[in-house]
């Protein structure tokens, strides 16, 4: 999944921010007891015996640096300016390369085209995937969609313990009165460096979904904050930017006639918390892994058979999971029930620990407890999305 920067505005070289040991913290709206508990009942995510107990927090524009930097040191091509536009097909309608316009400094296209060449391509193109449209391959309506807003605000709790969770999304009406249930989920990513991600998304299985504005939404929701974020308009850092959420392999075949799907481009964010990161480098793990393999095939026939096996790769690993999550998805959608599960269920700590394990795809796949026994027979047991 690659997003990129405006050239103008290219990623600078950040200094190294300090490793953090984060949790996460589930948080109900501002005004309740819970709220003003930091280690509420429920709360805590217990650390994983099989995860590495320093995680990293970074911003969106640091992590993709990071990564196309450590791709191109260990021998990969990596070109800028370069906006890929159309596939180029051979005369079987297979995939043998892409056309491409190349952009200025100023992000302006300079009128050059270029075209390049390969045995197999990967769309890594994002949500509207130019190559997967070129390919036959539209989105499906049967999956679920999100729409996601966020921004970065400076922020005094920069070095937060927990990452948040918001369950429920209070705001003010338009008169700024009556406290008012908006559909949807918030966050916020404390970063360590004086600033803290802040967002909300909504899915498409909410009714209230496409008829309001959700920067507007947003700007409300942090004014109900409390004080010690210190988030305002004054500590926004830049404007509040947003993006579609694809879910479930709301694109298919995630391989065919030369082209695999990866991230975005094959609709692989997590329906049950809006994520994406983590799936689409899990799915460049298996692209490269299969692809590799299909290179050293000695006939076409074969080359052809293991790119294949690609989407079943996906489907094993995400598929059930993703079904689970469809049926959450319609579930979330509704603000009343989400009210009643944060009122029932959050003083619970054994079912918020499996839910939170369930929203971030965390059960231990050997031994664990019984929460991670269930979880990972659940997405076996469920036909793949």
């Amino acid at each position: 999944m690659r997003r990129r920067a405006h050239p103008a505005r290219r990623p600078r070289a950040d200094p190294p921010r300090r490793p953090h040991r984060r949790g996460r913290r589930l948080a109900p709206h501002p005004g309740s007891a819970d709220h003003r508990r930091r280690d509420a009942p429920g709360a805590r995510l217990a650390r994983q015996r099989d995860l590495p107990a320093l995680r990293l927090v970074r911003t969106r524009q640091d992590l993709d640096e990071t990564l196309a930097r450590h791709a191109a040191a260990r021998g990969a091509r990596l070109l800028e300016g370069i906006n890929v536009q159309t596939p180029v097909l051979d005369g079987r309608g297979h995939i043998c390369g892409v056309q491409a316009k190349v952009m200025g400094p100023d992000g302006r296209a300079t009128g050059e085209r270029r075209e390049f060449r390969a045995q197999v391509v990967v769309a890594a193109d994002g949500n509207s995937s130019r190559l997967s449209l070129g390919m036959d391959r539209p989105k499906r309506d049967d999956r679920p969609m999100g729409v996601a807003v966020r921004a970065y605000y400076e922020t005094p709790r920069h070095d937060d313990a927990y990452l948040e969770s918001w369950l429920e999304l209070w705001t003010k009406d338009a008169r700024g009165e009556r406290d008012e249930l908006m559909p949807g989920y918030g966050w916020i990513f404390p970063l360590g460096d004086g600033t803290a991600n802040v967002g909300l998304g909504i899915l498409d299985t909410s009714e209230a979904f496409g008829t309001f504005d959700y920067r507007d939404v947003m700007r409300r929701w942090v004014e109900t904050m409390p004080e010690g974020w210190g988030f305002s308009e004054e500590t926004r850092q830049a404007p509040i930017r947003g993006a579609a959420l694809p879910m479930c392999f709301n694109r298919q075949p995630l391989y065919d006639r030369g082209l695999l799907l990866v991230g975005d481009a094959g609709g692989m964010v997590n329906p049950f918390n809006g994520e994406g990161i983590a799936e689409a480098m899990e799915a460049g793990r298996h692209a490269a892994e299969v692809i590799s393999a299909a290179l050293a095939r000695a006939t076409p026939g074969e080359r052809e058979a293991v790119l294949h096996s690609y989407t079943a790769a996906m489907k094993d690993a995400l598929g059930g999971y993703y079904t689970l999550g469809r049926g959450f998805a319609t579930l979330i959608g509704k603000p009343e029930i989400m009210r009643l599960a944060v009122k029932y269920g959050l003083p619970r700590r054994s079912l918020m620990r499996l839910l939170l394990k369930i929203m971030a795809n965390l059960p231990q796949e050997r031994g664990g407890g019984l929460d991670d026994r269930v979880i990972n027979a659940l997405s076996r047991m469920t036909p793949a999305a």
